[in-house]
């Protein structure tokens, strides 16, 4: 089936229901988001050529079209890639180029003026003629395109051990799949409830829609299309019951500015924390702070939002046996989800016993596009190798006790080292480059890289600073430089990271630490 009939059955049944807000005002009702995202899907055929199956690429920060042009793809059988807006331009030009993109969608229509794609694709401003036509759209609304289950819907990019970014293909069924588990799993939804979108809708926030679109409940972008916690406490209280997606971090910030403002979260019925597991003390906190309106969920762009989860009523059970165990977890696999700990031969763990954690279920992808090498790598025989590290208790509760090999999770944001790496030894005088994580009160990880400067050459922090500025994202760039004289190897050559985070360990006041 087609998931844009779940909006369609919604402005069936309720065309009046509030639907979209711009911070607490109204744009939009159910029956009006329905309209424009029908009239959208059928102008993109007719004035761009849409095809069915072809890919629309999104980049932009949040605001309230983002759902409207996601579900404008969808109606008219279209695949959905929403890009990181965080990423710098080169790193979506690249994504835009291997999803083979035929449309982008930009604020202003003018990011990529200069770029040459390989293949044909046509920027798109919404700003302007698109928003003009939404808004006065007065088509007879007739219902999205007749879609196979497992046909593609959105091409998620995750960025992988090789350093390039990784097209993670959902089908409709892995996404009402994922659907499904929220309301068996997290929380019931009902139209009473507002859905916020304060982290990125190309990631979490955006696979969250589904569910409180299928209730006829109520969307809100903030003004600031970010993350600002008096903002979202503002929201709460006036527009209420709004629940969200955050990351730790996020959630960390929010709980200090409501403590600053002496707020309870009035008007919060749930934030569902992922990205990343909180520290129990964390957790804690925001639970004496907010009460019980805090679940995490545990997933990966390759099984969305849906591996383990922890539902707020468990969090907030005071009375819960071995309840800081429980609060050190990432929960119980989800209703769709089969979850296995096996050794480095595929071999079953006994429970209490730390391995790479396997998944299968309706929510897992069908495979990276176009990538069959990683795609029969990690698809095993049925099985999702998630490439995290952890152990299921007595009680059936998943502990992560290390994440995928050399991983940073920055904010809530993956950052894989070979992607800086390979940028800082673009420089001309960098010889050579390791980068790793390093614990961060503020962001969870900030990112460190040690640095081997070409013999005879001469760099500073600041160099590198403006180097990487200009090729990947701001929150990627390395937070500190180590220059050091040689990177420990063994005798294959390769390099030895974990002596490099040992060092950083024991070293983190050393002079050649230098911060930016």
């Amino acid at each position: 089936m087609n998931i844009a009939l779940w909006l369609h059955s919604s402005a069936l049944t309720q065309p009046q229901a509030a639907a979209l807000y711009r911070g607490q005002t109204l744009v939009a009702n159910y029956g009006q988001f329905a309209d424009r995202a029908c009239a959208l899907g059928k102008l993109l055929q007719s004035t761009y050529g849409l095809q069915k199956g072809e890919r629309v690429a999104i980049y932009m920060p949040n605001r309230i079209e983002y759902l409207i042009i996601l579900y404008a793809c969808w109606w008219v059988g279209a695949v959905a890639v929403p890009i990181n807006h965080m990423l710098h331009p080169q790193e979506a030009h690249w994504i835009i180029n291997n999803s083979e993109s035929k449309l982008v969608f930009t604020d202003s229509g003018d990011v990529f003026s200069k770029s040459t794609f390989a293949q044909p694709c046509q920027e798109v401003a919404l700003d302007g003629d698109i928003i003009q036509h939404l808004q006065n759209t007065n088509i007879r609304r007739t219902p999205p395109r007749t879609m196979p289950g497992d046909a593609l819907a959105w091409l998620f990019y995750t960025s992988g051990t090789t350093g390039r970014p990784k097209g993670v293909m959902l089908s409709h069924d892995n996404l009402v799949a994922m659907s499904l588990c929220y309301f068996a799993d997290v929380d019931h939804v009902d139209d009473s409830q507002t859905k916020l979108y304060a982290a990125p809708m190309s990631h979490g926030a955006g696979l969250y829609n589904f569910m409180f679109v299928r209730a006829g409940a109520r969307h809100v972008v903030p003004e600031s299309r970010g993350f600002n916690s008096t903002e979202i406490l503002n929201l709460a209280a006036q527009l209420d019951n709004l629940s969200f997606f955050a990351a730790p971090t996020m959630c960390k910030r929010l709980v200090s500015t409501a403590q600053d403002l002496g707020s309870k979260g009035e008007g919060i019925h749930l934030i569902v924390l992922g990205g990343g597991p909180m520290y129990a003390a964390d957790l804690l906190q925001a639970l004496e702070v907010f009460g019980p309106k805090i679940a995490q969920i545990y997933g990966q762009g390759e099984s969305p939002m849906t591996i383990t989860a922890m539902p707020a009523a468990m969090i907030g059970n005071k009375d819960l046996p071995n309840r800081q165990e429980f609060l050190s977890s990432v929960g119980k696999p989800h209703s769709c989800i089969e979850l296995r700990i096996v050794d480095k031969n595929m071999h079953e763990l006994p429970v209490g016993q730390s391995g790479e954690i396997l998944v299968r279920g309706l929510s897992v992808m069908q495979g990276y596009w176009r990538n069959a090498d990683e795609t029969a790598q990690t698809l095993v025989d049925g099985w999702l190798r998630t490439g995290d590290i952890g152990f299921v208790n007595e009680q059936g509760l998943l502990t992560l006790t290390d994440r995928a090999r050399d991983l940073i999770i920055s904010g809530g944001a993956n950052v894989y080292p070979r992607e800086v790496e390979e940028v800082l030894v673009l420089h001309p005088h960098v010889f050579e480059a390791a980068v790793v994580g390093a614990p961060s009160s503020e962001w969870g990880e900030e990112v460190v890289a040690f640095v081997v400067v070409e013999a005879g050459q001469q760099t500073g922090a600041q160099e590198l600073e403006d180097w990487c500025t200009q090729h990947i994202a701001s929150y990627k760039k390395p937070k500190h430089y180590i220059f050091v004289d040689e990177l420990p190897k063994n005798s294959y050559g390769k390099v030895l990271k974990t002596e490099l985070r040992q060092q950083l360990q024991e070293n983190n006041e050393r002079n050649n630490k230098v911060s930016i």
